[in-house]
């Protein structure tokens, strides 16, 4: 938790800096004290703390003081830690979830608001002109394509999407000015996926990649959204790419929808009422 503090730091206002320090200082004071004397020991207001707190990811002041507490009593550094072999059930829960939330954490801190700002306006200009959207992703990737499509298929936005390498490349040939490819991969060197870039982006599509950082997709995309989480296989590692993937995600389905606006509320609920009718009971 410590670690993962001080790799915020630079990404943290002035202020919230300072409430940083005073936990790195001496945490086990910071997890005992009440909020005003902690925004005394920082020379900052009591909301400063709270928003420190919220900005490391957590529900606010009690919940950071309780996970703070149970690390510093425990003293099991799990963030980016791989599961051993002796490791007890309850050791591999908190290693899988730290591990997500700390991949999680680091885009946050890390991501391009300008790419994704980029990437919803793009999406957003091919559902308007009735152009075609289409998600492209191989193996795990390939699942986080079939959420992208189901997202944006409940906003009303018709999209498509394809897990396999003949069917990506003929569809992409298909593409042309103002449609739109978004293309997942964790690694960003699958061929297939390169060579539907490629085609797509060759007849005037919108190419949007959401990949690692200096791949070959990330260089060949119109748009990149990077997603930086290599996966360990020494040993079994979680997929956090994965999650990271169906993340990025929400945010530009979240950006799409509210771009929307208030056409949409009533589509939603229609829906919902629709599928509730279906349920049994």
């Amino acid at each position: 938790m410590l670690d993962r503090i001080t790799a915020s730091l630079p990404s943290l206002a002035p202020a919230e800096q300072r409430v940083a320090r005073l936990v790195l200082a001496d945490p086990r004071a910071f997890a005992s004290l009440p909020v005003r004397e902690l925004a005394d020991r920082s020379h900052v207001s009591k909301p400063t703390v709270v928003r420190f707190c919220r900005s490391m990811g957590y529900d606010g002041l009690a919940d950071f003081k309780l996970k703070l507490a149970g690390s510093v009593s425990e003293g099991v550094p799990f963030i980016h830690r791989s599961v051993d072999a002796d490791d007890k059930t309850s050791d591999v829960l908190v290693k899988v979830v730290d591990n997500s939330v700390a991949a999680f954490l680091a885009y946050r801190n890390a991501a391009s608001t300008t790419a994704l700002e980029a990437a919803a306006t793009a999406i957003i200009a091919t559902w308007r002109a009735g152009k075609r959207i289409e998600f492209y992703g191989v193996g795990n990737s390939g699942i986080v394509a079939q959420d992208g499509q189901h997202k944006f298929f409940r906003l009303g936005v018709t999209s498509l999407a394809t897990s396999d390498g003949h069917m990506q490349v003929m569809s992409a040939t298909m593409l042309g000015a103002g449609d739109c490819a978004i293309v997942i991969s964790n690694s960003g060197r699958t061929r297939d996926l390169m060579d539907a870039t490629d085609i797509a982006k060759r007849n005037g599509a919108t190419t949007i990649a959401i990949t690692a950082s200096g791949s070959p997709l990330a260089r060949a995309a119109d748009i990149h959204l990077a997603a930086d989480h290599p996966e360990g296989y020494d040993r079994y590692s979680p997929m956090v790419s994965r999650l990271l993937h169906l993340l990025i995600i929400d945010v530009l389905a979240t950006g799409v929808a509210l771009r929307i606006g208030e056409p949409l509320q009533p589509v939603l609920q229609q829906m919902k009422d629709n599928l509730r009718a279906k349920r049994y009971t």
